[in-house]
């Protein structure tokens, strides 16, 4: 009997399609705190998609807090759909930041993903804020 690793389907062209397109939504912690240390921040805005509350105790810098629960047509109205939206949540063993991405790109917005959520992005020592939500203005 052979490794059940073996029993899936593991031709390159499948792992070439299902990788790059998961590449495609994803966004590298690493990537993303160098591009805001060098102060590349235009053409993106980061989604905090977890509760008031998380995002109130740490977030990502310059992070809109919107709770993927909360994610409507009327709720986002005012968001620029010329932007890439970067959701993140807790970790990989958290979904909102899936949820979050999902229900924005329903609604016509272009999105990302960050790998790792905030857990990661703490492990590499990366910076956050502290403070009370506060709603979303363009």
């Amino acid at each position: 009997m052979k490794p059940r690793i073996l029993s899936l389907p593991h031709e390159a062209s499948n792992a070439v399609e299902y990788f790059g397109g998961e590449l495609a939504f994803e966004v590298d912690p690493v990537d993303l705190a160098q591009d805001l240390a060098d102060g590349r921040t235009d053409g993106y805005v980061l989604v905090e998609t977890r509760s008031p509350g998380a995002y109130a105790e740490a977030h990502l810098p310059g992070a809109i807090c919107l709770p993927y629960r909360e994610m409507t047509e009327e709720s986002t109205r005012d968001l620029d759909r010329n932007l890439v939206y970067v959701c993140y949540c807790e970790s990989i063993y958290c979904n909102a930041a899936t949820q979050g991405a999902y229900r924005l790109a329903r609604l016509g917005f272009t999105v990302k993903r960050l790998s790792g959520g905030i857990t990661t992005w703490l492990a590499h020592g990366y910076p956050t804020e502290s403070e009370q939500p506060v709603p979303w203005t363009p």
